[in-house]
């Protein structure tokens, strides 16, 4: 056996009681350290928390092994959860381990010469259906009424985002204290509570080719109860990403013939669901600041060597304009 960054096989195997562990590290992974592993007989994908500097209350593999539990039974497509082992005697952090799900997540458009046009607007769809599926369960319904704390959840979501910035910052970065500020002045009213995902995009879903379908919904690590358009508008921001070639953000795959615009994203949802999303906006304003503090933190900790992977050293230059398209959203918007 020969161990994987982040992660001792002959520990681990010890602890299953199996015989000798293969694995390997999932590519393109952001966070929360995603592998494969293997006895030669069964499989199985192993979760744990990222090597180096990270908020206390982030990476929580207890949440993420709780949530995809108690979604087993509902129309929200989950892998299925097998054991949560929070000794870190084990590996040195806490895991669990989940069923491997068939599909693959697009994160480029290299992956996907097989969609067409008519593909692409089934999945756009698709991928709206399954958000607004998730925001439709009731949250005692399936065990999780106390999984979050969704008064005051969006004031609290800003302030929390704000202190991750403080603990990652090690630059200038301009724009970023006029849009923190500015989100906390205009904090909106949620209009209801539902369990969010915290980080659902297009490749935070395994898509299979046939039948074209959604086979799993991945990374739950920030998964809560709170505003359910606190996922509407991070999912526009990943889909309109920076509005360039290439893009980083989105890997440029909505951009493909046939998938629907972020508008159109929001106009299904809204049909689907019957939420009021004239303030989307905001939503959409917070998304950028999140997702620039997230951006910066993975810079960080790149920059500390305390993370594995590759692509990390070009994500730190992304920052200041996630930053510009977030100030251009709440302009736009207040």
């Amino acid at each position: 056996m020969t161990d994987l960054p982040g992660l001792d096989l002959q520990a681990l195997a010890a602890h299953l009681g199996t015989g000798p562990l293969t694995g390997e590290l999932f590519r393109g992974g952001r966070s929360n350290l995603t592998y494969r592993i293997s006895d030669g007989t069964r499989t199985w994908v192993l979760r744990r928390p990222p090597l180096g500097h990270v908020l206390a209350t982030a990476h929580d593999m207890a949440r993420e092994f709780r949530v995809i539990s108690a979604l087993a039974g509902t129309t929200v497509p989950v892998p299925a959860a097998h054991q949560l082992v929070e000794d870190t005697s084990v590996i040195g952090a806490p895991f669990y381990l989940m069923q491997e799900m068939p599909g693959a997540a697009l994160r480029e458009r290299g992956q996907c010469p097989w969609l067409t046009p008519e593909d692409a607007a089934a999945l756009s769809e698709r991928l709206v259906d399954v958000l607004a599926d998730l925001h439709s369960v009731d949250p005692a319904s399936v065990g999780l009424q106390d999984f979050g704390r969704p008064e005051g959840f969006m004031a609290r979501q800003v302030k929390r985002w704000g202190k991750q910035l403080d603990a990652s910052r090690s630059r200038d970065l301009p724009g970023i204290e006029e849009l923190r500020d500015k989100l906390a002045a205009t904090v909106p009213d949620s209009p209801r509570a539902a369990i969010i995902h915290g980080d659902y995009r297009l490749d935070n879903a395994l898509v299979t080719r046939d039948p074209l379908a959604i086979s799993a919904v991945l990374d739950w690590e920030m998964a809560t109860l709170g505003d359910p358009l606190a996922d509407l508008g991070l999912l526009y921001v990943y889909w309109a990403g920076l509005g360039v070639d290439n893009d980083p953000i989105t890997g440029s795959v909505p951009s493909l013939p046939g998938f629907l615009s972020a508008d159109e994203l929001v106009a299904r949802y809204t049909a689907r669901t019957g939420t009021d999303t004239s303030g989307l906006g905001w939503y959409i304003a917070f998304g950028y600041f999140k997702l620039a503090v997230i951006v910066e933190g993975i810079h960080f900790r790149f920059a500390s060597g305390k993370t594995v992977g590759a692509g990390f050293e070009k994500l730190g230059a992304f920052t200041v304009p996630l930053v510009r398209q977030g100030l251009a959203a709440a302009h736009k918007e207040l």
